[in-house]
């Protein structure tokens, strides 16, 4: 990363701060979209060092020292998801919440598929996944804060054969990023339903407009006056 940018870091209190100077000089035309991806990726690699460490030590099968505990790694401001590792696995709960209503329930009909999808046979190997919408047995010792979750929570199983060789770094990317996936998602979905929603809009309007007579119409009928007849007055019409 240090060839096209200089960054450096600065220590407050708890806190870390990291201030990037990007030159354009540094930076060619074709490489900036991978300068971009990195830049992008430093604040899931620096908060997901410890969960990489943890599934690494799954991956080499070795005895963890916090076995069984609940570990929580802080994703976002304010909030958090859990680690439980053992020797065999690492379950890993995220607590989901949403600002907005819409953006709840989308999430939920999203977590509901999602878990549904895991269960077809091309997924067989992938993690196991469940959605609950009370918190489950494992978080009984979390914070009462940690656990207001509108959105319920999920669980992904993570077994030793999810994090050998390479599989080790995406897994690790997936699992810190899976807050950002589930966030993007819904708001497509939300942008694709207005999108939608407009078209329709758009298409009953032109509908109601080529429903109205032309202005050119209305005029004739407007000029033109009819006079009702008496039956007299029609036979002698007739007869002319």
């Amino acid at each position: 990363m240090k060839r096209f940018f200089v960054f450096s870091f600065v220590l407050l209190d708890e806190l870390v701060s990291i201030t990037f100077n990007v030159f354009e000089n540094f930076v060619r035309v074709d490489k900036r979209n991978i300068a971009l991806i990195k830049i992008a990726s430093v604040r899931d690699v620096v908060l997901g060092a410890p969960l990489r460490l943890i599934l690494k030590q799954l991956a080499l099968r070795t005895l963890p020292p916090d076995e069984g505990q609940l570990i929580a790694l802080v994703h976002r401001p304010m909030e958090s998801f859990f680690l439980i590792p053992q020797p065999d696995k690492v379950t890993v709960l995220y607590p989901m919440r949403f600002k907005d209503s819409i953006d709840t329930a989308l999430a939920i009909s999203f977590f509901q598929e999602f878990v549904e999808a895991r269960r077809t046979p091309g997924l067989n190997s992938a993690p196991l996944c469940t959605w609950s919408p009370t918190p489950p047995l494992e978080l009984k010792e979390a914070p009462a804060e940690a656990l207001e979750a509108n959105a319920g929570f999920v669980t992904f199983v993570i077994f030793p054969r999810h994090v050998e060789g390479r599989k080790l770094d995406r897994t690790a990317w997936s699992l810190s990023t899976f807050h950002a996936y589930v966030s993007y998602h819904v708001k497509c979905s939300e942008g694709f339903m207005h999108t939608r929603m407009r078209r329709r809009v758009e298409s009953l309007i032109e509908a109601l407009d080529r429903a109205k007579p032309d202005m050119e119409t209305k005029k004739v009928l407007r000029g033109n006056s009819f006079k009702r007849l008496s039956i007299k007055d029609a036979r002698g019409n007739s007869k002319s």
